[in-house]
């Protein structure tokens, strides 16, 4: 499988440190944020990786990533997205050609985790079709968007609701097969003006075609001040992207 990392966006919730520079050039603890997500995919044995990126700062991914040697990689594809603020949904895809007709694993640049996704993607490789998605159960569900499970089933995420049925969110780690990019054509932009991810999540689960995995040991976000210093403090203390 192929993995897909999406590092766009403009980070105006981390203004003013993103007015000069990318947020998933930020640090986090000793290493830039984008570091960690392609760790992530390095760990569960993902070596055929694309960044999708824009903005201003786009050209220091590769002066920082190179073609992805320091993480045991051969090379490591890039594409662009322009404007940066059309959606999750959108950034992904540009990374059509790329996946070439097979499966994919996608995170978000600002995502971080304490252990591994080793278990979930072979599982997901085993899967006939379809999607999968990783799911933690947080203190404040009204900031993701939130699964609605019964009998080891989701019947439906609903994005940041003001009464949520489950604690679940749905973190920013995605595993779909080649019909995710025929989705995307589908989609209308939401109120927001984006082609959202839980639009495409919910087409999967309508077509009963969704799985979870519940992810273990911690997982944060590091898209907020508040998020991207609770980031440095969990890798300092704990590390991040561990094997056992």
């Amino acid at each position: 499988m192929k993995g897909v990392i999406l590092a766009g966006g403009l980070g105006t919730r981390l203004l003013p440190m993103t007015k000069v520079t990318n947020k998933h050039l930020l640090p986090v603890y000793d290493k830039p944020m984008i570091f960690y997500p392609i760790q992530s995919l390095v760990n569960a044995g993902i070596k055929d990786i694309m960044l999708v990126t824009g903005g201003n700062s786009a050209g220091d991914f590769l002066q920082l990533l190179g073609n992805g040697r320091e993480f045991g990689l051969k090379e490591l594809h890039y594409t662009y997205q322009e404007g940066g603020d059309a959606g999750i949904a959108d950034a992904l895809d540009l990374a059509e050609d790329f996946a070439d007709g097979g499966k994919i694993v996608v995170m978000l640049g600002d995502n971080i985790i304490e252990r591994n996704i080793c278990r979930a993607v072979a599982d997901f490789f085993t899967q006939k079709e379809g999607a999968k998605v990783m799911l933690k159960e947080v203190p404040d569900p009204r900031r993701f968007g939130v699964a609605e499970i019964k009998d080891n089933r989701i019947f439906a995420v609903e994005e940041k609701p003001q009464n949520p049925k489950t604690n679940y969110a749905v973190i920013g780690i995605y595993m779909y097969d080649a019909e995710v990019f025929e989705i995307i054509k589908t989609l209308k932009p939401s109120n927001r003006g984006e082609l959202e991810i839980t639009d495409v999540n919910n087409a999967y689960i309508q077509r009963g075609a969704m799985t979870y995995e519940i992810l273990e040991g911690w997982w944060t976000d590091a898209g907020t001040v508040e998020s991207l210093y609770r980031a440095t403090q969990l890798v300092a203390q704990n590390g991040a992207n561990r094997l056992e």
